[in-house]
């Protein structure tokens, strides 16, 4: 019965939805004379890249750089970066949102545009058959060559150093996932990664003699980056080759030799999230992940004492950068309660306050809540973990949704989520797992959900309702699951393989058929996929075996599908395959497609359609449980 407070609820959840969907900033970079700040930010509507003069004050710009490739397709921008010499900031920009990317160099006053490997110009339409990328790689030191990497139809990625003046390149390496990490001062070396998904590695290219060699033997890292340090005989590594957890190594370089790599910072519990150098190459910023958390530490490259930084103001740092003079650092960060934000840190007062620079505050929203991490064991014995989003004034068992995220090599962390916020307040607490796969727990767990280990991974979002209803703090017949991406793709298996657990599901962007799958993504993201989920053509039973599509007939919680028609990172295709093969059977799946999106929903207004349309779907299913139909 729809009761008085069941309203109020549902108006809370409304509003708070709405209230929620603010603006984003993040990617904050100073210019190589640090008189301005550059960032990405979708305050006006979707991802822009923005210019300002840098002071102490807030910044407020009037109008972002104009990234537009296509006049009747939205672009996002994805990432951005300055040339040495302040001339260019290099913009990779993505048509529709999707995976076709395209890389602009602009003048930071807007004036001058072009475009970089404009012969490899990908194709916009999310159905074209023709499939192109370029992704942005490291500048030469004097300004002159960009990296990049140019992606084709084989699925192999070409990393280039391309001269900004004529637009002559010259290529480093190719393969899965290639990428030019770092040129030193002198131009006469650099660093490329290459290598599937948790096989990486990275080289050295002398670019005068040709002479390569290996820096991470096996080429069996899930991170490996690389920068050089200021004089070039010293170059840092950003890996976890050879241990557990990423950490920073270094090791010099000289004409005739490279030496084994050293230690310079690790934790043995915490994974090393970003590294950022000072601009006298003297010191370092490390972004340390523990338990989820962010936590800042600067470094003395020289001595290797270590000094705390102050705190962010949110929980979690999205992306940071040195001030010109070193005195400060730009940091980008959010929290559960925090939309994302950028501040300024002084370094050379000890444990400054942070300083707003760029952001948007939020207005006190009593129904905001903190989430509390627990541990749970999945059905192996192995300790996972997951956040707890639950109602202020919520005791004993109460109606959740287990929410499982990408990757799977990705990690739920205490981050701005307005969807998990709406369905707090709406009454439906949320569970978000880092089951095996997930990052942020070392290297072994990362690779545990591997191949046929999957089999394994699957059974811990059964472990995770186990946790749930026997702790008391889920009610048993009340529990729905929903993810995004391969979190979609886990959503869709535990309904078909576990459906009594479950009251309803929402797949957001998620593979059915993962031969489809194969057959349909831009190949290079296939060819960088097989490390994780098994070749196309070698291991066609095991995806076949893995694929929920083949048991959707036992699905029968009701189903909402989103998904974007640009995607073709999990194209549109899987989101239909589901829906018809439940329709089929007689079931009434909702599928929401956004129009004018990839795989990740950029638009504001998307944002806010999503949230709202999703809370509606799950209360209204864990409301009445026992009248629902698929």
């Amino acid at each position: 019965m729809d009761t008085f407070a069941d309203r109020r609820r549902a108006q809370l959840a409304g509003d708070l939805g709405e209230h929620l969907i603010v603006p984003s900033y993040r990617s904050p970079l100073p210019s190589p004379d640090g008189t301005l700040l550059a960032w990405i930010s979708d305050r006006d509507g979707r991802p822009r890249a923005w210019v300002a003069p840098l002071g102490a004050e807030v910044v407020r710009p009037a109008v972002p750089l104009d990234t537009e490739v296509d006049p009747t397709t939205p672009c996002d921008v994805a990432a951005i970066s300055w040339s040495p010499d302040g001339t260019y900031l290099a913009v990779q920009v993505a048509p529709g949102g999707g995976e076709r990317t395209r890389v602009l160099l602009l003048s930071p006053d807007g004036v001058e545009r072009r475009e970089i490997a404009s012969g490899a110009e990908p194709t916009v339409g999310p159905a074209s058959s023709i499939s192109r990328a370029v992704t942005l790689g490291a500048w030469s030191p004097t300004g002159r060559q960009l990296g990049v990497t140019i992606y084709g139809p084989d699925g192999a990625g070409t990393a280039c150093l391309v001269d900004v003046r004529d637009g002559s390149s010259t290529v480093l390496a190719s393969g899965p996932s290639a990428s030019v990490c770092a040129v030193s001062r002198d131009g006469r070396r650099a660093v490329v990664r290459t290598g599937r998904r948790g096989r990486r590695g990275l080289e050295l290219i002398d670019l005068w003699t040709g002479r390569r060699v290996e820096l991470l033997p096996g080429h069996d890292a899930t991170v490996a980056d690389a920068r050089f340090g200021v004089t070039g005989s010293v170059l840092y590594l950003h890996t976890d080759a050879g241990g557990e957890r990423p950490a920073l190594l270094a090791c010099t370089v000289s004409d005739d030799d490279v030496s084994l790599a050293w230690e310079v910072a690790a934790r043995s519990g915490d994974d090393l999230d970003q590294v950022a150098l000072d601009p006298t190459g003297a010191r370092a910023v490390l972004v340390w992940n523990t338990d989820g958390r962010s936590e800042l530490e600067l470094i003395d490259l020289r001595d290797g004492i270590a000094s705390p930084v102050s705190d962010p103001p949110g929980d979690v740092v999205t992306g940071l950068a040195f001030t010109r003079d070193g005195d400060a650092l730009l940091v980008a960060s959010e929290g559960p309660t925090l939309p994302s934000m950028i501040a300024r840190i002084a370094l050379d007062v000890p444990l400054a306050e942070p300083s707003l620079l760029v952001g948007d505050s939020l207005e006190p929203f009593d129904e905001l809540v903190d989430p509390t991490l627990h541990e749970f064991r999945a059905e192996d014995g192995l300790v996972l973990t997951g956040w707890l989003f639950r109602p202020r004034t919520g005791y004993g068992a109460a109606p959740t949704l287990i929410w499982l995220h990408g990757g799977p090599e990705a990690q739920e962390r205490p981050i701005f989520q307005p969807l998990f916020q709406a369905l707090v307040a709406a009454g439906v607490q949320v569970f978000a797992p880092n089951v095996r796969g997930s990052a942020g727990f070392g290297r072994a767990f990362s690779q545990a959900d591997d191949l046929d280990r999957r089999f394994t991974a699957i059974t811990d979002v059964r472990a995770a309702v186990t946790f749930l209803t026997s702790s008391g703090l889920a009610l048993p017949d009340r529990v729905g699951v929903s993810g995004r991406s391969y979190g979609g793709y886990l959503t869709l298996v535990a309904l078909a393989w576990f459906p009594s657990l479950f009251a309803v599901g929402v797949d957001v962007c998620g593979m059915s058929d993962l031969e489809t799958f194969y057959a349909d993504t831009e190949p290079w993201i296939a060819a960088a996929a097989t490390t994780k989920y098994g070749d196309p053509s070698a291991d066609v039973d095991l995806l076949r075996r893995l694929s929920p599509i083949h048991s959707a007939a036992a699905i029968s919680a009701p189903l909402m599908v989103v998904h974007g028609e640009y995607d073709t990172n999990v194209p549109l295709g899987e989101a239909s395959r589901i829906v018809e093969a439940l329709r089929t059977q007689g079931a009434s799946p909702r599928l929401l497609v956004f129009s004018d999106e990839g795989h990740e929903t950029h638009a504001v207004a998307n944002r806010a359609e999503f949230v709202r349309q999703v809370v509606e779907w799950v209360t209204t299913h864990l409301t009445e449980p026992a009248s629902q139909t698929a």
